[in-house]
């Protein structure tokens, strides 16, 4: 048995890597924080580049600090001149010039997947992205998206429509916003009614229905911020969408479920990243 390789090129080849593109919580429940835990719970190396420093916790955001856009796009070519990101996952842009910053990154640096997480409001209530960035958001980052996450607000937000209420309405929703220039959307049922939480997938050929047993807790902090890594880190790791999406799906429900033993804040707290450990 001949030497196992240990050179910086090998390890390159052999380990996968996600980048998260996105807003800092002082907490760590979501944001970057879930983002990088999520990655490390399903076995892949995360870098980071974060957009903005929030002040907050399980009860709300006390602040928002705005990383400056040219600091944005050097973490970004600092990561990419170095690092073989298999996916990105983008989640809180929070301003115009951010979103601009990012929209040119990732057209110079071309990766193959990217997961759009349309962060507007926090699990809490609190507002994290500026009104005024909503149509840049529209059409500078949608349209670069192979996979874009809303929950059933934020497809509305979107699209200036109410928010859905059955099936048809979100699917032809998901069509609108497809027809933004993503390849795909996930269209996330936890803010909906019943015994079950629905996200439904579509693209251009169809729309699958992924249910999963509605969880009672108010311990939800982040879920939205880990689904869209979990997805990422699933295709860094070469998978198909569908097959991210789902192992996502079953992650994130297990995550929820298993957030009350936890014991952290005084609102909502976070879920379990790595329930699959202790």
């Amino acid at each position: 048995m001949g030497p196992v390789p240990t050179s910086r090129t090998h390890l390159a080849m052999t380990t996968p890597v996600a980048l998260t593109i996105a807003g800092s919580d002082s907490s760590g429940g979501a944001g970057i924080q879930a983002d990088l835990k999520t990655f490390a719970a399903f076995g892949v190396y995360g870098a980071s580049v974060i957009t903005a420093l929030t002040a907050q916790n399980t009860t709300g955001v006390s602040g928002i600090h705005q990383v400056p856009a040219e600091f944005v796009t050097a973490q970004i070519d600092a990561v990419f001149a170095d690092v073989a990101v298999g996916a990105v996952k983008i989640g809180m842009v929070a301003q115009l010039a951010t979103i601009d910053a990012i929209a040119a990154g990732v057209s110079r640096w071309s990766p193959q997947h990217i997961v759009l997480d349309p962060v507007m409001v926090a699990t809490s209530g609190d507002r994290l992205l500026a009104a005024e960035a909503v149509e840049a958001l529209r059409t500078k980052l949608i349209p670069r998206a192979s996979l874009i996450t809303p929950n059933l607000p934020e497809a509305a937000a979107l699209l200036d429509a109410p928010v859905a209420t059955n099936e048809a309405d979100v699917e032809r929703q998901g069509r609108r916003l497809l027809a933004l220039g993503c390849q795909m959307v996930l269209i996330k049922g936890g803010h909906g009614q019943g015994s079950e939480s629905i996200d439904y997938l579509i693209d251009a050929e169809r729309t699958i229905a992924l249910a999963a047993p509605r969880i009672a807790t108010e311990n939800t902090h982040g879920t939205g911020c880990s689904l869209s890594s979990a997805i990422a880190a699933g295709l860094a790791k070469g998978h198909e969408m569908e097959t991210a999406v789902r192992n996502a799906k079953a992650w994130i429900s297990a995550a929820i479920a298993a957030a009350d033993h936890f014991s952290v804040g005084h609102g909502h707290g976070p879920i379990h990243h790595f329930h699959k450990f202790y």
